[in-house]
């Protein structure tokens, strides 16, 4: 498996402006036409598949290679998009062992039913989550090339019914890990893939979105517990002082979102920016964080309303298959 340089390289302003004024040119170039195969693109989910060897020999079910986890993100749901939510229901088809969702579940308050709809089969595996800032408040209107400038943008002061999608998350089985720590199983037995003893013990941790300042590490703050097999970190946007966090107490492995994968890439899924802390040779996929933690930024399947395109980054899922080390 190829390793990216665990060593943070933010790009020179020199650099970045280059960037921008390239990737701006380009589209203003190609015009109405680039912008219909920008919105189409928004279209076009994929799925990725990554492996990271994290457990000790011996951790899994005989007949299991991998404990299979399917990372989702950023589903921004609006409540026509119908092709999403049938897409993101037959992921239930991969067979995941569990399902974690780092949030910006909702792209507008009619959403929620679309989001229940897309997870519906989803909820009947174990689940956990933590929300970003756009599960708590709409999205505003934006210049859609303000992506381009890496800018924070406040959110909207406009509530979105997140509490009512939470409950039906818990309800279903989920657990919300925000400012939580997570502790359970996963039962072979439960999952359709025989009875068997042994089991894979998972300790988790997550924090609220820590772009927006929401983020409280202190009551999540300490090692996991030892007796776990697996122990990960989740956050809605990766940020360095949540990721420095994680590493030093110990998780294995750290999931997020937010990113979008930088949206609106040059050819080739290169970034312009990540929108948060990170550089952008992190802005989407599996990269090491530290010698004890991995990253999974997953690029995320919607985006914005307000920003109806992806360019050269397609929306997408990962399944992350963590295997026994070598």
């Amino acid at each position: 498996m190829k390793l990216r340089n665990t060593v943070s390289s933010k790009p020179t302003r020199r650099s970045l402006a280059r960037s921008i004024f390239l990737g701006a040119a380009g589209v203003g170039a190609l015009g109405v036409g680039s912008l219909i195969l920008a919105e189409r693109e928004t279209h076009m989910y994929r799925l990725h598949q990554v492996t990271v060897p994290l457990l000790e020999p011996g951790t899994l079910p005989d007949d299991w290679d991998s404990l299979r986890i399917l990372h989702i993100s950023d589903l921004h749901m609006l409540a026509r998009q119908k092709d999403k939510q049938q897409w993101v229901a037959e992921l239930e088809q991969m067979d995941p062992d569990l399902v974690i969702n780092t949030g910006d579940n909702l792209g507008e308050a009619e959403g929620v039913p679309g989001v229940l709809r897309a997870l519906d089969p989803l909820l009947n595996r174990p689940g956990v989550f933590v929300f970003g800032s756009n599960d708590y408040f709409a999205p505003r209107p934006v210049n859609p090339f303000i992506y381009l400038l890496g800018k924070k943008r406040k959110p909207s002061t406009e509530e979105l019914p997140w509490k009512g999608m939470r409950a039906a998350f818990i309800e279903r089985g989920w657990h919300d890990a925000t400012h939580q720590r997570v502790e359970f199983a996963i039962d072979p037995a439960l999952t359709g893939s025989g009875t068997y003893s042994r089991k894979v013990k998972l300790a988790l941790a997550g924090v609220d979105d820590p772009h927006h300042e929401l983020d409280d590490y202190d009551s999540i703050a300490g090692h996991p517990n030892p007796d776990a097999d697996l122990a990960i970190g989740l956050t809605h946007s990766p940020e360095p002082h949540i990721l420095d966090k994680f590493a030093a107490d110990g998780y294995q492995l750290a999931l997020s979102g937010h990113t979008h994968g930088g949206q609106l890439c040059l050819p080739g899924g290169r970034a312009l920016v990540t929108n948060c802390g990170i550089d952008r040779s992190r802005v989407a996929g599996l990269s090491r964080w530290s010698d004890r933690l991995w990253l999974h930024v997953t690029n995320g399947l919607g985006n914005s309303k307000y920003v109806p395109f992806r360019t050269f980054c397609r929306p997408s899922a990962t399944l992350i298959h963590v295997t026994e080390k070598a």
